[in-house]
């Protein structure tokens, strides 16, 4: 006898059944005559045979086919909001147990592991004043204000894709690869930034780590670089961003981030100002810390947006207060969202504070853009108007508005645009040469009424 299909099984079932209920009836009237006891024994037979059947018949079905188990395919989240918010999918920290207090001046807590030899993979130090909301396999920063210091330090593993074209600069028809996974996104090491690694630390570990950075410099020997990012940036974003600065620079330094508590909306730009104005404490704390007392033989400076304010005023304040603080070898300030009169007084204060300062200019910034409009049509210290940029003795101007500074944003830019500035601000960190058309000839020397400033053609 061959093997019953599902069907079939199911036809003889339904077939029983409807014998068994006729038989019943039939049954029932044939046993009028005879006790109730007897009657009931006797309809107990027909349902009996009934299940007796379908055991049997079930003992003969076909088995289902085996099927290999299929991965769920990721849910994409499809909102504005979540292609604007940052990974969730990343490796869990390796034995590296979450530190809080990381301000005590205690040893030994933070169990660390060794540093992989990789250049696709940048170690960040970080500080922040966000408050922590930590996430399932590793901890974060929200953006919410935390009113303290944090230190910390992530590993960044740079995307294979941006790899390739980091090496390809000639190839200036490519588009430079920043993609981060979305929240429900499985993150994807070709095409993604993501984290392999993040903790705390306390001081003494940021010092001794630091100085073993330090220690294996080469290209920039002893050279520290710290980035703070400006308006609509998450945690995750800023510390993807400081990374992708560091590996397209070949910046063999200690790397810093740091991370203000922004809204990381595009809504949220006058919570981000306010944000940014009250972690100038704390920003004060960890460049003092982290930066000018790390050891490093020289210290640089990246601002972008609206985080150069605080910024210049923890350098005038610093400079006040602290006469015997090294020198710093270069700031840079991106687009600096500043209102023109402020930074003019700000740069009185930070005046000698560096080896020079560059203010890379932009008529095409949205930041800008939103601050100007909430300003009354004042224009910023990093906008172009039609009577050109801010010119300020002490100094460089550089008028980039053909390239956009997309690079140091949320926004993409073209591989073109992210070559031209990533070649001059090297150049700048290698060597400090002035006035910028030597460093990089292609930029255009313009006299203006004011002085003279620089343009990319």
């Amino acid at each position: 006898m061959g093997a019953i299909s599902d069907g079939g099984l199911l036809l003889i079932v339904m077939l029983c059944a409807a014998g068994v209920a006729g038989a019943n009836i039939v049954l029932y009237r044939r046993t009028a005559s005879l006790s109730p006891v007897v009657r009931r024994a006797a309809q107990l037979v027909l349902p009996a045979l009934l299940l007796s059947a379908t055991i049997a018949g079930a003992s003969f079905r076909t088995p289902f086919p085996t099927r290999e188990p299929r991965a769920i395919p990721p849910r994409l989240a499809l909102t504005a909001q979540s292609a604007m918010r940052l990974v969730d999918a990343t490796q869990p920290l390796q034995a590296d147990p979450l530190v809080t207090g990381s301000l005590k001046e205690t040893r030994g807590a933070t169990a660390r592991t060794p540093l992989p030899d990789r250049r696709d993979v940048v170690q960040v130090f970080y500080g922040t004043d966000r408050a922590r909301t930590d996430k399932s396999n590793r901890i974060g920063y929200g953006t919410d204000r935390a009113q303290r210091l944090e230190l910390g330090r992530a590993l960044v593993a740079i995307p294979t894709a941006h790899q390739i074209r980091s090496t390809s600069r000639h190839q200036s028809n490519q588009r430079a690869t920043f993609r981060v996974a979305r929240r429900d996104e499985v993150a994807d090491s070709s095409t993604h930034f993501t984290v392999s690694q993040i903790g705390t630390l306390t001081r003494v570990e940021t010092y001794e780590l630091v100085a073993e950075r330090l220690r294996s410099s080469t290209d920039y020997k002893g050279h520290a670089l710290l980035f703070i990012h400006g308006y609509n940036n998450d945690f995750d974003h800023a510390l993807y961003r400081t990374a992708q600065i560091a590996y397209d620079l070949k910046f063999d330094g200690a790397a810093f981030l740091y991370s203000w508590p922004s809204g990381g909306s595009f809504t949220a730009y006058t919570y981000d100002r306010d944000s940014a104005r009250q972690a100038e404490q704390y920003l004060h704390d960890f460049v003092n810390f982290a930066v000018m007392k790390s050891g490093a033989a020289h210290v640089s400076l990246i601002a972008h947006g609206i985080g150069s304010e605080p910024l210049l005023r923890v350098l005038g304040d610093l400079r006040a207060t602290t006469p015997g603080a090294p020198r710093i070898h270069q700031i840079i300030l991106i687009a600096p969202d500043v209102d023109r009169d402020t930074f003019a007084d700000l740069a009185k204060q930070v005046d000698g504070v560096s080896n020079g300062i560059t203010l890379y200019a932009s008529s095409n910034d949205l930041a800008l853009g939103i601050s100007r409009r909430l300003s009354g049509g004042i224009a910023r210290a990093g906008d172009v108007p039609e009577d050109g940029p801010l010119i300020l003795p002490g100094i460089d101007t550089i008028d980039i508005s053909a390239l956009s500074i997309a690079y140091f944003a949320m926004n993409q830019s073209t591989y073109a645009e992210q070559t031209a500035l990533v070649q001059d601000v090297e150049r700048l960190l290698l060597t400090g040469t002035r006035p910028p058309d030597q460093r990089l000839p292609a930029l255009k020397r313009i006299a203006g009424p004011s002085g003279a400033y620089w343009r990319y053609p």
